[in-house]
This record gives structure tokens, C-alpha cells and sequence, in this order.
């Protein structure tokens, strides 16, 4: 159940919580001592009525004549407990022999030796009666002694145990809560340094952790699950600064020629024939400017879409033969030729699949020596199929193709005619492959063998959760366009 009354400073909470808890234990407490209490000095009350009677049958029982009896009476007066005391000596169901009652109390009817009995009559104090038989005389006569007590004394004891008990209730209830209050306020100071230093992290310095050593040791749990996602934010923070960066210089770049080209025609009057060739360069240009938008769409889609990708088996041998046979124009223009090497189906989104397939051979035919051979593999196992591509050029530093499918990044942008690649091809591969379920890699012998995986998983495997797909741009299930 929610307390929903209570503030919402954790310190106040805890505090009056505590200072409810401090009053229900004290309260109980004070309660148990006045219930003891007053049971104890009505016992001892009731103990000493009884010994009073006790005594006064004894000495009832020595007497020999009425007149004996009565000439005592003073004598059993001063015998009395208190003042108030009442002493009724009598024969029963006749009028007392002798009677010592300055209250003017009545007995209870029905009152028979042996037990208490507790009376309150309108008007008058509270009193505990008890009777005892004695025998008297020669003839051994049956004396009554009933004996009295007003409980005054008695109940101005149980009134101050009880004020007493909720004086210390109170008492101890404040106390509670101001100790409480005291040891939050110390006890909260690791807190109050942890907010501190989490009020300095701000986009401009993302480096500052919170101090795990200084949290208390119910949050340390918490302190180091914060400190991991501000590394994540960090990371990924990095990571878009340096995208924005790299898209304001690929699209500067052609924006920037644009405006020139279009800035020296307008110097002159221009033939036709000219501003034909200018138009011709500008819509080159706008071209890739729509390639570099259409890839970064799909980037985003593919980041945060809603839906499955629709799936088909895919004969893989086939696929790479007709992906060869496209690409072997520009192979022989750069010197190179395709080895297809496969067999077996993989379940995959057949334009995503192949619109990847086609980012690593642009690849390949970019960035293999002239003269080599780019092989096109496919395997199938037990628990997922293999596309690979593999082509032979310079080595890549290892500390590089952890890299190479980051969005812009290039490994070597003075060989890789940046005119002809926007550095998004092969983010494109890995955001496919995510879609998928699946993942790519890539690996660099010493000799320069560079092989680009892609690993999709068999039918009935597990997804990566929170992946769905996203219509890819225009062209991407024709093999006309390449990122």
C-alpha cells in the first residue's frame, strides 16, 4: 500500500516513519507498564485488605462477650489502614455489633468470605470489600468481620503511572525523531555529495563518474549501473558528434561545388552545349547528395523501426553467380575477377541481403590490387549461414577494422577516391545484418587477405531483441544502385 500523505523528501519519510514506529513501541511499552502497574498496587491493596481482615477475625475470635467486642472497638479502629477505612463486625443478617464507617459505604449484597469485591457506589469513591467468619464466645457464635477500603490513595498512584506512561511516550517519541532526523542528516551526506557531483556531468564534459567508494553500500549497485550508462551516453555522444562532423563534410563537399560550378556560369553568357554540361555536373552531384539522404534514412530507420523483416530461403550459389555476373564489367576494368564458391540456402530479406552483398563488392572492387581475384563464398551449417567476401589489398591495422563499419569512416580516404564513396556503405552492411538478427565481421591476414563476413541465423533462431525492419530507400531491392 502506498503511503501517499507522506512527503516526498526521503529524509521526512524515513523520519516520521521512524517517529510512528518510536510512538507504537513507546506507546506499547507505556501502555504494558501501566496495566503493571496498576495491577500491582490494586494487588498489594487487595493483599493488605485481606491481612486486615485476617487479623481482625483472629482477634474477633478471642473474645469471649459482646460487650468485650464492643469495649475493643477503639482498638480496631486504630488498626485501620487509612481513615477511611470501614470495619463491620456483625452477626449475619443482623445489624453490626460494631461499625467503623466514615465514608457512610454500604456492603455489597451477596458478599461471602474469601474473595474481593470491587464496588463503586454513585457519589462515592471506589472501594474493595472483603468479609471473613469468626467464632466468638463460649457458645462459639459466628462473628462476621467485613472490612473496607477506599481506593483514593490507590487510584491517585494509577493516574500518575499513567500520566507518567504518556509523558514518557511522548518523551521518547520526540526524541526519536529528532535522533532520527540528526542521523539522516549525517548518514544522507554521501547522497548529497553523489547529487553533487552528478550535477557536474553535462554534455561539454561527459567524463565524470560518480564515486562508487563513496556511496553507501545499498547504492553502490545502483551508483556503478549509473556510471555504465553514462559510458554508453559518452559512446554514443562521441559517436554522433562525429557523425554530424562527417555529414556536414560529405555533404559540404558537393553543396561547395555546386555553388561553384554554378557561380562561374552565371559570370558570362554561356552556349547551350555549356550550361547542358552544367546541368549535367549538378545533377551528378545532387545524385549523390539523394544516395548520401536515401543511406542515412535507412540508417535511421533501421535504428528505431517497429516491424519484422519479411523473410524467404535464399539459394546462395545462385545469388553470388548473378551478383558476379553483374559486377564483371567493372571488375575487368579494374583488373580483377570474381571466384564463386557456395552452397546452400540462407533465410534472409532477399533485397536487404543482397543490397548488403553489393556494399562488399563495391568494396572489393575498390580496394583490391589489380590482377587478384575477389572470391564470393557461401556455407550453410547447423546453426547459420555464411556470405563472405574476400579480396586481396594492402593490410589493414588491426586497431582500424574494428572501424570499418562506422558511419563515415574510411580506413585509408587518400586511396579510396572519396568522390566515390560516402563512408556509409558498410555501416549500411552492419545495420542489415542487425535487422537480421545476425552479425558481420571482418578479418586481415599479415598478407593482406581481407575477408568481410556475413552471418545469418538458421530458421527458428532467436532474433536480437528490439531489432525490426525498415523499408530500405528506393532501389535498394535493385542491384542498379550502390551505396
Amino acid at each position: 500500500m502506498r503511503l501517499r500523505w507522506l512527503p516526498r523528501s526521503l529524509a521526512v519519510r524515513v523520519t516520521l516513519l521512524c517517529a510512528l514506529i518510536a510512538a507504537w513501541t513507546t506507546g506499547m511499552l507505556g501502555m504494558f507498564y501501566f496495566f503493571s502497574a496498576r495491577t500491582a498496587i490494586l494487588a498489594h491493596a487487595d493483599e493488605q485488605l485481606t491481612a486486615r481482615a485476617e487479623h481482625f477475625r483472629r482477634m474477633v475470635g478471642d473474645v469471649r462477650t459482646v460487650e468485650e467486642l464492643r469495649d475493643r472497638a477503639m482498638l480496631f479502629e486504630a488498626l485501620l489502614g487509612s481513615a477511611d477505612d470501614v470495619l463491620m463486625l456483625r452477626r449475619p443478617g443482623e445489624a453490626p455489633l460494631v461499625e467503623i464507617n466514615p465514608v457512610r459505604a454500604a456492603p455489597p449484597p451477596g458478599l461471602v468470605p474469601g474473595p474481593v469485591h470491587d464496588m463503586q457506589a454513585p457519589g462515592q469513591p471506589r472501594l474493595h470489600w472483603v468479609s471473613a467468619l469468626a467464632r466468638s464466645g463460649p457458645d462459639g457464635s459466628a462473628i462476621e468481620v467485613v472490612a473496607g477500603h477506599p481506593l483514593v490513595s490507590e487510584m491517585q498512584m494509577i493516574a500518575m503511572s499513567r500520566d507518567k506512561a504518556i509523558t514518557g511516550t511522548a518523551m521518547a517519541m520526540l526524541a526519536s525523531t529528532l535522533l532520527v532526523g540528526w542521523v539522516l542528516r549525517h548518514g544522507l551526506r554521501p547522497l548529497h555529495r553523489v547529487a553533487a557531483q552528478a550535477a557536474q556531468i553535462n554534455p561539454i564534459n561527459l567524463a565524470i563518474r560518480l564515486p562508487e567508494h563513496d556511496a553507501p553500500q545499498e547504492l553502490r549497485d545502483m551508483v556503478a549501473v549509473f556510471n555504465a550508462m553514462l559510458d554508453r551516453i559518452s559512446t554514443g555522444y562521441e559517436r554522433l558528434s562525429q557523425f554530424s562532423a562527417d555529414l556536414a563534410h560529405e555533404i559540404r563537399t558537393p553543396v561547395g561545388t555546386l555553388i561553384g560550378q554554378t557561380q562561374v556560369a552565371l559570370n558570362r553568357s554561356r552556349s547551350p552545349a555549356e550550361y547542358q554540361q552544367l546541368l549535367e555536373s549538378n545533377l551528378e552531384e545532387l545524385n549523390r547528395l539523394r544516395l548520401i539522404v536515401d543511406n542515412i534514412l535507412f540508417l535511421a530507420q533501421a535504428d528505431h523501426a517497429t516491424l519484422d523483416i519479411q523473410r524467404a530461403p535464399l539459394d546462395m550459389a545462385e545469388e553470388l553467380r548473378l551478383i558476379a555476373e553483374y559486377f564483371e564489367g567493372p571488375a575487368d576494368e579494374a583488373g580483377l575477377r570474381f571466384a564463386v564458391q557456395a552452397h546452400g540456402r540462407a533465410l534472409v530479406n532477399t533485397a536487404l541481403c543482397r543490397r548488403a552483398v553489393h556494399n562488399l563488392v563495391v568494396n572489393a572492387l575498390r580496394y583490391s590490387t589489380p590482377g587478384t581475384t575477389v572470391r564470393l563464398i557461401g556455407s550453410e551449417d547447423e546453426t547459420r549461414s555464411t556470405l563472405a567476401v574476400e579480396n586481396d589489398g594492402l593490410p589493414i591495422p588491426p586497431e582500424q577494422l574494428g572501424r570499418l563499419f562506422d558511419r563515415f569512416y574510411r580506413a585509408d580516404a587518400a586511396r579510396g577516391r572519396p568522390a566515390e564513396s560516402s563512408g556509409l556503405g558498410l555501416a549500411i552492411v552492419k545495420a542489415i545484418m542487425a535487422l537480421h538478427g545476425g552479425e558481420a565481421g571482418v578479418s586481415c591476414t599479415p598478407q593482406g587477405t581481407i575477408r568481410f563476413e556475413l552471418r545469418f541465423p538458421r530458421a527458428g533462431a532467436e532474433l536480437s531483441p528490439g531489432r525490426a525492419a525498415a523499408a530500405p530507400p528506393p532501389g535498394a531491392a535493385s542491384p542498379v544502385r550502390h551505396p
